[in-house]
């Protein structure tokens, strides 16, 4: 698995303990564990992942536990969320400015920068209906991998 570089899963640790210390938030062993997957993921992993990596060294961490902290990350602005609700919930502790790649297919997601897409001005209507916080774009299609077996995929990204 891909992972982020050391020195920014230690930035971003260190944001999250200023974070947690300001909003009066316990720092738990768990915590920290289940921050530390998705902070040293490139791969925007959802809460089964995250479970599934920090029972390795936790094993007596649940789901629930997971989720919660999931949650509390993401109100305490330590990690965004990727795609729509309805589907499984992604969660990335990248902060930059920065837009999503995600395979229909396979589910893969990754970071990639563009200054075009981050220059976009967001429309009048838009801007109507609420202060906007932040943008990204997600830009959706067929990974290199998936593409390999074109023949069994349709355009939608459903297997044939």
């Amino acid at each position: 698995m891909n992972k982020v570089p050391r020195l920014a899963v230690e930035r971003r640790l260190d944001r999250f303990r200023s974070a947690a210390a300001a909003a009066g938030v316990k720092l738990t062993h768990q915590r920290l564990e289940i921050f530390h997957e998705v902070a040293s993921s490139l791969e925007h992993p959802d809460a089964d992942a995250v479970c599934r990596a920090v029972r390795k060294r936790v094993p007596t961490v649940s789901i629930d536990t997971v989720y919660r902290t999931l949650w509390m990350l993401n109100d305490l602005g330590l990690v965004t969320t990727l795609g729509p609700r309805r589907e499984r919930v992604r969660f990335d502790a990248n902060l930059d400015q920065h837009h999503h790649y995600v395979c229909v297919h396979c589910g893969l997601a990754r970071d990639f920068e563009s200054a075009e897409l981050a220059a976009l001005r967001v429309p009048a209507s838009v801007q109507e209906l609420g202060r906007v916080i932040t943008t990204q774009v997600e830009v959706r299609g067929v990974c290199s991998r998936c593409a390999r077996t074109e023949g069994r995929i349709s355009p939608r990204g459903k297997a044939r």
